[in-house]
């Protein structure tokens, strides 16, 4: 008689190509995802696990400190950047499939901690700005104002362009105090030091921000499109695939939405 355990190898060998698939399907993808979408993340997994039963794993950071970690070959299957132009230097170097696709339209907001000061008007959104500039200036202490660094960060280039189409940028200069990524920099903004500051709609709608902290829009006119582009990276897996098409679907543009993202508008790569 055969021996049992021998048995058990062969029949585990034989069954391997019809596991392979399985095995691939329960693989969690690994996402690199920007800091404004920090709080609307739990909730887009959590309503992709209930329908799917299937996982991922997320790392936020600065769009363009999550770039350059994907040109050095950082093990990301999917990312969603804050911008378009991060993507772009992915497609130019080879690194992602086709173009990606627009997945949300972000809004800049003036965020400060509640009883901060009068919260500014929807038509001057900008006067906790002036209103610190001119506290420093009288010597009363050192008021700051938080965004995040335009160097790597797409809210940080935008919360630039609506200080400087306000005439300012330049004044401000020793009251900036730059978040390595919006996210932090709403953390800075709500610091007993200061007055305020420029970050992501969708962290000020979050219900550990909202229920300390007041918030005005600024005009969409006053910075470039907050145009935010997703793509798979060169040699994504089944699950990242999977859940790259799911973003694409009514239900999570519906909590995108709820969570302070405009719907993409007509986007070129479909």
């Amino acid at each position: 008689m055969k021996h049992p355990r021998r048995w058990a190898a062969r029949l585990a060998l034989l069954l391997l190509p019809w596991m392979a698939p399985l095995v691939q399907a329960m693989e969690v993808p690994s996402v690199a995802a920007a800091s404004s979408l920090q709080f609307v993340f739990p909730e887009l997994v959590a309503a992709y696990r209930e329908e799917t039963g299937n996982d991922v794993r997320v790392n936020f950071g600065a769009s363009g400190n999550l770039s350059r970690q994907i040109l050095q070959h950082a093990p990301f299957e999917l990312f969603l950047s804050a911008d378009e132009a991060n993507v772009r230097v992915l497609e130019e170097a080879e690194l992602i499939e086709g173009e990606g696709r627009v997945y949300a339209v972000g809004r800049l907001v003036w965020l400060q901690a509640r009883g901060r000061g009068v919260l500014p008007s929807a038509d001057a959104p900008l006067a906790g700005v002036r209103e610190a500039l001119a506290a420093f200036e009288d010597g009363e202490g050192r008021p700051r104002l938080a965004l995040a660094n335009p160097e790597h960060a797409p809210y940080g280039v935008a919360a630039r362009q609506a200080l400087t189409h306000a005439g300012l940028w330049s004044p401000t200069t020793r009251l900036r105090v730059l978040g390595e990524n919006v996210s932090q920099a709403a953390r800075f903004a709500l610091a007993d030091e200061a007055r305020g500051g420029l970050v992501a709609y969708s962290l000020a709608l979050a219900p550990t921000v909202a229920e300390q902290a007041d918030h005005v829009l600024i005009p969409a006119e006053w910075h470039a499109p907050l145009v935010q582009r997703m793509a798979l990276i060169d040699g994504a897996g089944e699950g990242a695939r999977a859940f790259y098409a799911w973003l694409q679907g009514e239900r999570a543009r519906s909590i995108l939405e709820r969570r302070g993202f405009q719907p993409p508008v007509q986007d070129d790569a479909s």
